[in-house]
């Protein structure tokens, strides 16, 4: 496993990362996730990603339980707040601090080293939300603070505080082979002011894997047929992504790895992309996962890579 910075702090984290959404707390049996996060620990993975509403804070709560009897410097642990939880949403001064406090509880921790937003609140003034992400971190309940899916006008804007107020470190946004939005403004800008990409969908949500073909029903215990979950996979079952896709297989093979390893050393090529969000339901998807740090791709792959999925990928 390689290890990058992530932005302007003084985390190294793992260039893959295990990710819990739609997974720990419900979405996969507690036996297999706690397999999972295991098989992290195993493979190198330093770095954990939440949030409060996933499983409505069940899958942090997971990760307090399996993380309590572990060295709390072996592990980076992030979360996030904003969207509606228990009657609760935003990222008012009020929210930030009874949500850190909710996700300390159920972390089973006395800090976070990433409390990150996890969208942009319109509703709040951003001075008054980045005040409160500082006091959060000046108590030390947070060593830093990031972002998710925030345009980058309103990064600019949080940038424009500082320094009355603590400074970003990482970003989240989706970021894929089939999705390049962030690489318009957002990692620009990011790159320009020390702050690094975590970024999450790195495999499509399971789309890039191959295991979805065109013009077929998605087998039965994937993600696709799941009917809570298959929703998330929106644009990603289209038979022209899907085909699109499939011309990727032959490059992988060519190389001698998966298809999932293929799609997250694609996202590793980025220098401002400091890890690789992946979650996972089973252990061998972990350690497969994990596998893609260290390969590189080179220059004639890369414009391979580009032209497989050009006609689909969302730029």
């Amino acid at each position: 496993m390689r290890y990058r910075q992530l932005g302007s702090s003084d985390l190294q984290v793992s260039e893959i990362s295990l990710g819990s959404w739609l997974t720990f707390g419900g979405g996969v049996e507690d036996v297999h996730a706690r397999a999972c996060v295991d098989q992290a620990f195993a493979s190198g993975i330093n770095f954990i990603d939440t949030a409060n509403v996933y499983a409505r804070g069940g899958a942090e709560s997971f990760l307090g339980e399996v993380l309590v009897g572990r060295p709390r410097d072996s592990y980076l642990l992030a979360t996030k707040l904003y969207f509606p939880v228990n009657g609760d949403r935003g990222l008012s001064r009020e929210q930030v601090h009874k949500q850190i406090d909710l996700s300390l509880g159920r972390l089973r921790t006395d800090h976070v080293d990433l409390y990150q937003c996890h969208r942009y609140d319109k509703e709040t003034p951003l001075e008054e939300t980045m005040e409160a992400l500082t006091e959060v971190v000046r108590a030390g309940k947070a060593r830093y603070i990031g972002f998710s899916e925030w345009r980058a006008d309103q990064i600019q804007a949080a940038l424009d505080l500082v320094p009355r107020v603590e400074k970003f470190v990482s970003s989240q946004p989706q970021y894929s082979l089939l999705y390049r939005v962030p690489e318009r403004e957002v990692i620009p800008l990011c790159e320009r002011h020390g702050i690094s990409q975590i970024v999450f969908s790195p495999l499509a949500q399971g789309a890039l894997t191959g295991k979805y073909e065109p013009g077929q029903s998605p087998a039965p215990g994937t993600r696709a047929a799941s009917p809570t979950m298959g929703w998330a996979m929106d644009r990603f079952r289209d038979d022209d992504v899907l085909a699109a896709v499939q011309r990727l297989r032959p490059i992988a093979e060519r190389l001698g790895i998966t298809m999932a390893q293929l799609a997250l050393a694609w996202v590793l090529r980025q220098p401002n992309v400091a890890s690789a969000i992946a979650g996972a339901s089973r252990p061998e998807q972990v350690a497969d996962n994990a596998a893609a740090s260290g390969v590189d791709l080179d220059d004639a792959t890369l414009r391979e890579i580009d032209s497989a999925v050009a006609d689909v990928a969302v730029r």
